[in-house]
């Protein structure tokens, strides 16, 4: 029998409907213990449902490859878009996507968001239940050398996305947002409730204003979107643009690395599977209309309309200089460290606030920067031989 890629939520949602009380369940490999008394027919007839059809834009990017691969374990199957951009090594993209093609329930489609015909005949030639966009221009400091790449992947692609659900009966939309919309932010940790106005990149104006979008489509066409706020997510197939990967290249490789504005910063680094469990708690969990909203003291992370933010991150950051040091005793040598001043687009610090997203689907990171570093330097040193 296949199980349906929401089970563990779907069996949790049902729980809470029939009032089981002090209820007990385990989800381990997918497979759920239920107790007798717990055992109402109406569930156990729904978990025979079809597997869902998704899509997921960006899925030869990093966390669209785990969160696909993800997907297929539980029986979904997955709709792959990408543009395989030269952004970062198209080699690394290419070897993700082989291994998701091994799976017959994934199906691959090259194609850019910014073409509008192509992504409404995708529509045309399939039933979609859920998309998930993780498609962008990546990289904060890179959108200040060049922005129109950042307009045409993060705000055509993104309102050609919303197109596409609003023609065509999309249950929930789940989308790619920043831990960078903080920008000038100070208040610690970030809280999705706080105002986030004043970008210090344009990639995070961008995806502030992909969060803005949302809530328009959310408002005028009632379309269920939930947006997530990444932390600084690191593990094995990673982006080699990000610190933690170039850091462990060079370390090996005995090269110099360079750590901006002295050392003195702390990221709330996030590991992908953490990442990819709070992604999936989230699919059947669509957002509604929030009853009393209050418009005269509105809570910038929800609304009247079916729109939702979430922050998912670790909630606990990690000095910058303690990350060095433990990819140092990892890798067996130490970093030459060369310092340096604060890059333009970079922030000091970022910490998730990840109490709505616990409240409300139980998410908790259970990864260590110990655990999630060693993971990912055995899959480098495995993956460079």
């Amino acid at each position: 029998m296949k199980i349906l890629s929401l089970f563990p939520l779907f069996i949790r949602h049902e729980f809470c409907s029939v009032g089981v009380k002090n209820r007990k369940y385990q989800c381990i490999n997918y497979v759920v213990s239920v107790p007798k008394r717990c055992q109402n027919p109406n569930v156990i007839e729904r978990i025979g449902m079809n597997a869902m059809n998704i899509l997921v834009t960006g899925a030869a990017g990093f966390i669209g490859f785990h969160l696909t691969k993800r997907l297929l374990a539980l029986d979904n199957k997955v709709i792959g878009v990408d543009n395989i951009n030269d952004y970062y090594d198209v080699f690394l993209k290419n070897n993700r996507l082989k291994i998701l093609e091994e799976n017959p329930d994934f199906e691959f489609h090259k194609m850019d968001l910014s073409n509008k015909e192509k992504l409404n005949q995708l529509f045309k030639d399939r039933t979609i239940d859920i998309v998930i966009n993780l498609a962008a221009q990546a990289g904060v400091r890179y959108s200040i050398e060049n922005p129109d790449s950042y307009v045409n992947s993060n705000l055509v692609g993104f309102v050609n996305i919303l197109e596409v659900c609003r023609h065509n009966n999309v249950k929930h939309l789940i989308y790619a947002s920043s831990s960078s919309v903080y920008g000038a932010n100070t208040n610690i940790p970030f809280s999705t409730k706080d105002p986030v106005d004043h970008p210090v990149s344009l990639y995070a104006a961008t995806k502030k204003s992909n969060e803005l979008m949302a809530h328009t489509y959310s408002h005028l066409y009632n379309i269920p979107t939930t947006g997530l706020r990444f932390f600084t997510v690191y593990g094995p197939w990673g982006r080699p643009d990000m610190a933690y990967y170039s850091f462990t290249k060079n370390i090996i490789e005995e090269n110099t690395i360079k750590v901006f504005n002295n050392g003195d910063m702390r990221r709330d680094f996030t590991y992908i599977d953490d990442i990819v469990e709070g992604i999936v708690r989230l699919l059947d969990k669509p957002p509604v209309h929030t009853i009393g909203w209050d418009r005269a003291n509105p809570d910038s992370s929800s609304s009247y309309a079916p729109y939702k933010i979430y922050n998912i991150g670790n909630n606990k950051p990690i000095k910058l200089m303690d990350f060095i040091n433990t990819l140092e005793k990892l890798i067996g040598k130490k970093a030459k460290v060369e310092f340096l001043p604060m890059q333009p687009g970079d922030v000091k610090e970022t910490y998730a606030d990840i109490a709505d997203l616990h409240a409300d689907v139980g998410f908790h990171p259970s990864t260590t920067i110990e655990e999630g570093l060693a993971h990912f330097v055995n899959w480098y040193k495995k993956y460079n031989k």
